[in-house]
C-alpha cells in the first residue's frame, strides 16, 4: 500500500520494447536505498515490481494491460517520474490509502497561477466521475490530492509550492495525460450498495464451507 506522498522525482533512463510489454530502467537513489528484487515501487502512481537494481537505478517490467490503462506508455528516456516506496506497517498515513492500481488516465485542461499555489483542472474519463467528490481524495500521477471542485467530467486540485517543486505536477501542461486512482473506499461502498449488502453468489461459498 502507498499513501500518495512522493518521495523522489526520478527519471526514466531507458525503455525497451518487448512486444507485448516494456522494460523500464529508472533512476531513483532514494527509493532504491535498501530495495531488493521483488519489492514494489510506485511510478507515477503505478505499482511496479523491481526486477533488477544497480547504482541507484531499478528495472521494472510493464505488461500491455498497464501500458493501455496508464500513461506509462508515453514515457521516454529523460522523462521525469514520481516515485514512492510502499508504506511500512505502523508508518504514517500521510496522504490516503493508495493501491497503485490506476483506474484510468485524465488530461490536464488548465493551469491557473496564484501567488502561492496553482489550481489545475483535469478531465475525468467516463465512469470515474461518480467516485470523485468535493474535498475527497484522489491520486494524480501518484500524488495524493484533495479535490477542490468536482464536475461531471472534470475536477480541480490546488497545488502548493512543495508539490509543484517536488513532483511532475509542477511541469505538466494542458494536454498532458495523468494517471488517476480514485478512492478505493468509494468503490467498495458502491459495490455494497448496488448488491444491497447481500452476497452476489447467494451465499454459495458459505454453504459449501459448511458442508
Amino acid at each position: 500500500m502507498f499513501t500518495g506522498i512522493v518521495e523522489e522525482l526520478g527519471e526514466v533512463t531507458a525503455v525497451e520494447n518487448l512486444g507485448d510489454s516494456s522494460r523500464f530502467r529508472l533512476r531513483g537513489p532514494v527509493v532504491t536505498d535498501g530495495a531488493r528484487h521483488g519489492d514494489s515501487i510506485a511510478v507515477n502512481g503505478v505499482c511496479l515490481t523491481v526486477v533488477d537494481l544497480a547504482e541507484g537505478e531499478f528495472t521494472a517490467d510493464v505488461m500491455a494491460e498497464t501500458l493501455d490503462r496508464s500513461s506509462l506508455g508515453a514515457l521516454t528516456p529523460g522523462s521525469r517520474v514520481n516515485l514512492e516506496r510502499p508504506t511500512a506497517v505502523g508508518g504514517r498515513l500521510g496522504g490516503h490509502i493508495v493501491q497503485g492500481h490506476v483506474d484510468g488516465t485524465g488530461t490536464v485542461l488548465e493551469r491557473r497561477t496564484s501567488d502561492n499555489w496553482e489550481i489545475v483542472t483535469v478531465a475525468l474519463p467516463a465512469g470515474l466521475a461518480r467516485y470523485v467528490v468535493e474535498k475527497g481524495s484522489i491520486t494524480v500521477d501518484g500524488v495524493s490530492l484533495t479535490v477542490v471542485d468536482a464536475g461531471s467530467d472534470f475536477f480541480t486540485v490546488s497545488l502548493i509550492p512543495t508539490t509543484l517543486a517536488l513532483t511532475t505536477l509542477g511541469i505538466k501542461q494542458p494536454g498532458d495525460p495523468v494517471n488517476l486512482e480514485v478512492d478505493i473506499i468509494a468503490k467498495y461502498v458502491e459495490r455494497l450498495l448496488t448488491s444491497g449488502g447481500r452476497d452476489t453468489d447467494g451465499g454459495r461459498d458459505e454453504r459449501e464451507r459448511v458442508r
